[in-house]
């Protein structure tokens, strides 16, 4: 009896139900991931690097035994099943467009061999919190309230001997590639799901308790750095729920954000369009700009060079290391949307391949809210003035200075818009609206 265990965003083996029920019952199983070209060729320099350091630390957590192999999963899954005679797969639920079509694929080619669905990368797995007549939330609030109330599971009791795996140098009849790639690019932090524990164990013992009052604190060290380890799964956000167990204001807070990161996978899910298409269809016709000036704004903003410092710090921060504080994500998507009046796609297009993290669900919709056309019902009166947002969350101007080393020089460029007159400009292209 031999099973298939099949990576993708869950690379740890702690708290992993798909791996709980491939090993049940005595089976020999073969964990292998895929190097999917389509989704390899599109991935920045840094997510790849934190994706193939992570699939180290996975293959050595196994002793070697994961099977790395290259292509179309739709041709390997149902070739490496042929070839260890498999019985069945399993993986962890996907809700993300790509993912959903590529599994329904993958269960076409491989036939009688059923794709076994097991856990999702969410608290709680996108479908399951409906309103009362089954439909699915479009607004946060109530969600989150329902979303509490519904609750989730305790982790899985699960590790490296949670199955009895096959070997894969043992195998014959299958390409592979057993050596994992390594680009040699700089990372922020550590990848895998030992680092994952460490920061999060890092992060509840020193900041939890501030959170609430420090999150939006770009200034500070105040926040968790998990979003890339979700991202990729090298841990389960039960896993990190289990230490909030406390109503103070820490926790709670950042048990909301989990809950938002559950929630947009639900709306992403449940409307796919939205993930490059307006979600409120109201907004299609809202005048843009998109000529030559329009493209000279991007590459400044791209740049960290339009000569609003709170804006230029985030940039260059995620240009230079894949990551930005959440806070200043969204002063620089409301100053592209409402000062620099492009579209919110050019943006999100930009952050999914710079951002380690880069989750299409968080990253699609919180553009969204930015420009007002996502699930938030009051959008218009949100127009960030980017220069009080920098005095209000970077009070001493360290955040800046340690990422624009030439603010308050001759070097520092002049501001390429009058945030005034653009963001009545805004106000009145969303009137426009009617």
């Amino acid at each position: 009896m031999t099973r298939l265990m099949w990576f993708r965003r869950d690379l740890r083996l702690a708290d992993l139900p798909a791996l709980l029920d491939a090993g049940g019952d005595a089976a020999d199983v073969l964990a292998c991931y895929v190097l999917d070209p389509r989704l390899t060729d599109s991935a920045g320099p840094r997510r790849l690097q934190f994706l193939y350091d992570s699939l180290r630390e996975l293959q050595e957590a196994l002793d070697g035994r994961l099977l790395i192999t290259r292509g179309r999963p739709d041709t390997a899954i149902p070739a490496l099943a042929k070839a260890v005679d498999a019985e069945v797969v399993h993986v962890s639920a996907e809700f993300t467009p790509f993912g959903m079509a590529r599994d329904e694929a993958v269960a076409a080619a491989l036939g009688a061999v059923p794709l076994e669905v097991t856990g999702s990368p969410y608290l709680v797995t996108p479908g399951r919190v409906t309103k009362d007549d089954g439909s699915t939330y479009k607004v946060f609030t109530p969600y989150f309230r329902r979303w509490r109330d519904h609750g989730w599971r305790a982790p899985a009791r699960t590790d490296h001997t949670s199955a009895r795996w096959v070997d894969p140098a043992e195998m014959t009849g299958t390409d592979r590639v057993l050596e994992i790639p390594d680009p040699g690019t700089e990372l922020p932090y550590t990848a895998g799901e030992r680092a994952a524990r460490r920061q999060w164990t890092r992060f509840v013992e020193e900041h939890l308790d501030d959170y609430a009052d420090h999150r939006d604190r770009p200034d500070l060290d105040a926040t968790s750095r998990m979003s890339a380890y979700l991202h990729f799964g090298n841990i389960h956000p039960r896993t990190l729920a289990a230490d909030l167990g406390s109503a103070a204001s820490g926790p709670a807070a950042y048990l909301r954000e989990l809950a938002f990161r559950d929630f947009y996978a639900t709306v992403l899910a449940h409307w796919p369009r939205s993930s490059w298409w307006n979600f409120n269809p109201d907004f299609d016709g809202i005048e843009l700009d998109h000529d030559d000036a329009a493209e000279e704004s991007f590459a400044a903003w791209k740049g960290g060079r339009t000569g609003f410092p709170i804006v230029d710090a985030g940039m260059r921060q995620l240009s230079t290391t894949g990551f930005m504080h959440n806070r200043v994500r969204m002063i620089t998507a409301s100053f592209l949307v409402k000062d620099l009046h492009l579209p919110w796609q050019w943006g999100a297009r930009w952050f999914l391949e710079q951002l380690l993290d880069g989750d299409m669900a968080s990253n699609q919709h919180g553009w969204q809210w930015a420009a007002g056309c996502g699930t938030d019902a009051a959008p218009y009166f949100r127009v960030f003035n980017p220069d009080t947002q920098g005095k209000k969350f970077d009070p001493d101007g360290a955040y800046v200075r340690r990422w624009v080393p030439e603010y308050g020089t001759a070097a520092y460029p002049e501001p390429i818009v009058d945030h005034s007159r653009e963001r009545t400009e805004a106000l009145r292209r969303y009137n426009a609206l009617g």
